[in-house]
């Protein structure tokens, strides 16, 4: 606070300053500078007008936009007031431009000629209104107290005003709060005052944008929790349900307000060791199967649970996130390839065979029954079966297959239902779902059912008609909703007689059944096929192939023991000998070009009339050619029997029993 001997040194050098005689700066630099910058920008140390301001446009855009500071500020503005009040003294806010925006004085301060330059709007910046404690803070971003001559312009002479800058959380001003009054009643700790409720606004403003931050980071949680399709339940310290998202409620098949309040026990039905375990002794705990018993169905569950601790390391509560086992299922199927790729459209074919089968199994598809697909080996009862899948209801579901044929009887249990930890000697740990789990909800393809043994079909025919199963080892009933497509190239009915095959099984899968022609009824389709397989070499080769036309005369005449699987390996056979991209007879197997042709096969076989006759000379001259067949492949992969297989389609019991049926020797 500056004394009256002070102030008249002052006033001096003021007069010295603006009369621009030489004088001696011996006042504060800040001052000077001041007083300089004013000089510069023209400001008339004699002006007596008032301040100019904004226009009530500008002043109502900008009061809008700086309400916020202004809510803030306004209580401890009242406060700094309720110290001066009746003195003389206002108490200011305004914005990083120097715009008065709020202010608290005495109700005669607008008519008092030491203040009637405050008022809303008016301008305070050091271009305007001179060297003043606003302007000049508003350039030296800090605190500072300017009194009487120290002001630039004269009529500022009277007050002493002390202003402080409100800086923001980046350090950048957004206002200036400042209490200006009668030169004679200032105060040296003045400006401490206002520098202490500027730090007090910035301290709230500051408050303020953490709570903000917060209330923004628990939306995005809420948000985020209630997107998560895993139910995710948070429990209390005493396991008492406390919250849960949209996707638990599902699970639960229960609203909100039925679950909160509820100890987990009565949620898992005594079964919670894991959850008290994490809460009683902080252990974490993965991926445990759960199976929650309710009055209507199972909740079949993962579960997962992490324990949560307050400041001192004390388990103040959990989280549960649960995953329905289907969730599961179908993330497993999608990346391990239980998906159906094919459609109708996808199968190749212009005869009237083929389109008459295509018909039949679109009409199936559209229905749940369950379907068996009939056909020799090669016609391409797989991709019937993902087509079939594709057209239907549970399209979106997973697609699983398994060939009865190639997995050891010991083994196909496991494979089809499952099984729990320890179930058996090798069992994986924590055991592992069957494939009639993975194809929950979706359709499930069983290839050569004929070959599945006797003991599977009682617990298969079970399954089918309950829609339940229990793993291996285990005592727990598991829903399964699936579709049963099965295919078979043996005849059913035979097995049946033969013992082989149970009749109440054949009775259940067969409720619509699909008979797929051989490639020797198709041979319209032949050329087609053909040109298919080649298109999709050359394709992935880059490459174009030339046919020679004798070349489709020997494959339409051939009988194609291995139908469409047989032609797509002759196709292939031939574009890898082929040279200069020309397809030659030279390039088919010798078979195909040595054998009788098929059209003299047929008229050989109308000489019989007798039917029996007729289906047993039919039998030995597919058998014969069949028995070539194996021959022909034993000496081209040097009696390789897994690779014999493999190009034959049947799995190695199969070719074995058929090498034993036609007394071939490796």
């Amino acid at each position: 606070m500056l004394t009256h001997f002070e102030q008249d040194d002052i006033l001096l050098i003021w007069k010295e300053y603006i009369s621009g005689e030489n004088w001696m700066p011996s006042i504060r630099q800040q001052i000077v500078e001041s007083w300089t910058r004013c000089e510069q920008a023209g400001v008339n140390p004699y002006n007596h007008e008032l301040q100019s301001k904004l226009d009530e446009a500008a002043l109502h855009r900008t009061l809008v936009k700086k309400q916020e500071l202004i809510t803030i500020a306004v209580p401890f503005m009242a406060n700094l007031y309720e110290f001066v009040r009746g003195s003389g003294f206002v108490v200011v806010l305004s914005d990083e431009r120097g715009y008065i925006l709020e202010m608290f004085g005495d109700e005669d301060m607008l008519n008092n000629p030491r203040t009637s330059n405050f008022f809303h709007g008016a301008c305070w910046r050091e271009e305007e209104a001179g060297t003043n404690a606003i302007g000049t803070a508003l350039v030296l971003k800090r605190p500072i107290q300017v009194s009487g001559a120290e002001h630039y312009c004269q009529k500022h002479h009277c007050l002493t005003c002390s202003a402080a800058p409100i800086l923001d959380d980046c350090g950048q001003i957004i206002g200036i709060l400042d209490m200006s009054g009668p030169f004679a009643l200032s105060h040296m700790h003045t400006l401490g005052m206002v520098v202490a409720a500027t730090e007090a606004i910035m301290a709230q403003i500051d408050i303020r944008r953490k709570n903000r931050e917060l209330i923004l980071a628990n939306n995005r949680s809420i948000d985020i929790l209630n997107s998560l399709s895993d139910g995710i339940l948070m429990i209390d310290a005493r396991g008492v349900v406390n919250q849960l998202n949209p996707a638990a409620q599902k699970i639960f098949n229960k609203n909100e307000s039925d679950i909160l309040g509820m100890s987990i026990d009565g949620i898992f039905n005594g079964k919670a060791a894991a959850i008290w375990r994490m809460l009683n002794a902080k252990e974490s705990f993965t991926d445990i199967e759960i199976m929650i018993e309710t009055r209507n169905s199972t909740i079949h569950c993962m579960a997962s649970g992490e324990p949560l601790s307050d400041e001192q390391g004390k388990v103040s509560g959990g989280v549960l996130i649960l995953r329905p086992i289907k969730n599961v299922k179908n993330l497993v199927n999608r990346f391990s390839g239980y998906h159906a790729a094919l459609q109708f459209s996808d199968i190749i074919g212009d005869s009237a065979e083929i389109h008459e089968t295509i018909r039949i199994a679109s009409l199936a598809a559209t229905t749940s029954s369950n379907i068996l697909l009939q056909g020799e080996s090669g016609t391409g009862k797989e991709i019937f079966a993902q087509a079939i899948h594709n057209r239907s209801e549970c399209r979106k579901g997973p697609f699983v297959a398994l060939n009865c044929g190639v997995i050891p009887r010991e083994l196909i249990g496991s494979e089809l239902f499952g099984y729990v930890e320890g179930a058996f000697t090798g069992a994986a740990r924590g055991g592992k779902p069957g494939k009639f789990e993975l194809a929950s909800g979706g359709t499930l393809f069983l290839d050569e059912i004929g070959d599945m043994p006797l003991e599977q079909q009682v617990a298969l025919l079970r399954v089918l008609q309950e829609k339940k199963l229990t793993r291996i080892g285990s005592d727990k009933v598991i829903p399964v909703d699936v579709r049963v497509i099965c295919a078979t190239n043996k005849n059913l009915p035979k097995e049946i007689e033969q013992g082989t095959f149970r009749q109440d099984l054949y009775y259940r899968l067969n409720v619509i059944s699909i008979t797929i022609p051989p490639l020797r009824n198709r041979i319209k389709d032949i050329p087609l096929l053909f040109k298919h397989f080649m298109d999709k070499i050359g394709r992935d080769r880059s490459c174009n192939f030339y046919v020679e036309s004798q070349v489709l005369e020997y494959l339409e005449r051939y009988a194609w023991p291995g139908n469409v699987r047989e032609l797509q390996n002759v196709a292939e056979r031939a574009v890898s000998l082929a040279e200069a991209g020309e397809i030659t007879v030279a390039h088919l197997p010798s078979e195909v070009y040595i054998a009788p042709p098929f059209y003299v096969l047929q008229a050989g076989l109308s000489l019989w009339t007798n039917e029996a006759r007729d289906r047993e000379q039919r039998q030995q001259l597919m058998h014969k050619a069949e028995r070539q067949q194996i021959l022909t492949l034993l000496s081209k992969h040097g009696g390789n029997i897994s690779v014999v297989a493999r190009e034959f389609g049947v799995s190695r019991n199969t070719l074995y029993r058929k090498m034993r049926l036609y007394a071939i020797e490796n």
